[in-house]
């Protein structure tokens, strides 16, 4: 628990960068999924491939935030139980939410317009449940976790995360939250890599992310 005169707080302000990838590509379904032209099975397979990843780092973060976080806010900030436990109880609505949108991400390949119709409105549930979700997670909680959580304790969600991403591509979720970082989170964030993650990164990871990112922005623009 962080004191006064003790190690410094951490820096609670790199969750706005996660936080800014989940409001981002749930917010771009419209576009990203329902701008396909019909019978484009590429960008289908593409795209429905994009979120699967976006959605497992969200089961990864809220994993995360359940084991590492909320138990010592708990413990710690009497007077808040209610709040942990309320943000607690919106995780597990938007797991709800994110199983259903699994559920028609892996229906839509292959699918006719319909089941790209689901997929759209799926994602889209479960960004607009999001979204004042993080916005009082941000005003409310993380103040906390500044306050009452160590910088070990904070600096230990990424990992987590990194370790409990059952995606296929985890440099593209690296690229997505380093685009919303400040230079200065960008270097801290690589500073802290251990070592094979930071040969992966270094070596093909940002590159592909750089690659795969024009492609589904180039097709955006095509299929808009």
């Amino acid at each position: 628990m962080a004191e006064a005169g003790s190690a410094p707080p951490p820096d609670t302000s790199d969750m706005y960068a996660v936080h800014g990838v989940f409001r981002d590509t749930l917010g771009a379904a419209p576009t990203l999924v329902g701008g396909i032209a019909p019978g484009d099975a590429e960008r289908v397979a593409l795209i429905s491939n994009y979120y699967e990843n976006v959605l497992s780092f969200l089961e990864a973060h809220h994993d995360g935030e359940e084991l590492l976080v909320f138990p010592l806010l708990r413990e710690r900030c009497a007077g808040d139980e209610v709040l942990i436990d309320d943000m607690s109880d919106q995780h597990h609505e938007a797991l709800a939410l994110l199983e259903k949108a699994k559920a028609s991400l892996a229906a839509w390949p292959g699918g006719d317009a319909a089941a790209q119709a689901a997929a759209q409105e799926r994602l889209a549930e479960l960004g607009s449940h999001l979204l004042e979700h993080l916005n009082e997670e941000e005003a409310k909680v993380l103040p906390l976790a500044a306050e009452h959580l160590s910088m070990e304790e904070w600096g230990a969600l990424p990992g987590h995360g990194m370790a409990n991403f059952h995606g296929d591509k985890i440099w593209l979720i690296l690229g997505l939250i380093r685009e919303r970082m400040t230079d200065a989170q960008r270097a801290t964030m690589v500073a802290r890599m251990p070592p094979p993650a930071l040969e992966m990164w270094t070596g093909f990871g940002e590159q592909a992310f750089k690659n795969y990112a024009s492609v589904v922005e180039v097709a955006v623009v095509n299929h808009a």
